[in-house]
């Protein structure tokens, strides 16, 4: 399945959830079923700066494709970098780089959170993009 493809599937789930709490639901449920990091990938490093939580990425590169694992100690922000490492996790840096976040504004995420979170969730897309930039870079 393509990036695209990966959030136009998002955008549409989202679609079908009738309300905020609906869609909060569900948020909560991504990160539930985020694996999570080991406590040894919970470095300085890892964090993400800017998020009210305390929200980790982890990122390695495979056979040309790079994949994330990530890990939050708030609910709503392990939804989120789940529903993030969902969608960008096994792409190319090409396609991350090429890619954009207009799937967060169709599904009215920012909208919903407040004015701190929004500025996780920028934070944490930046991250995903500083990977793809450094991995491109290393090969």
């Amino acid at each position: 399945m393509t990036l695209k493809e990966k959030q136009l599937e998002i955008v549409e789930e989202f679609a079908f959830l009738e309300d905020w709490e609906q869609k909060y639901e569900y948020i909560i449920d991504l990160g539930k079923e985020l694996k999570g990091l080991p406590e040894d990938k919970k470095t300085d490093g890892n964090l993400i700066r800017g998020c009210q939580s305390q929200v980790w990425i982890d990122a390695s590169f495979e056979q040309g494709k790079l994949y994330f694992d990530a890990d939050s100690d708030g609910i709503l922000p392990k939804g989120i970098i789940s529903l993030l490492v969902s969608i960008y996790s096994g792409h190319t840096t090409q396609e991350i780089l090429d890619s954009d976040f207009d799937f967060i504004s169709q599904i009215g995420l920012q909208e919903f959170l407040s004015p701190s979170r929004a500025n996780g969730l920028m934070a944490m897309t930046k991250q995903i993009k500083f990977y793809a930039v450094a991995f491109q870079l290393k090969k």
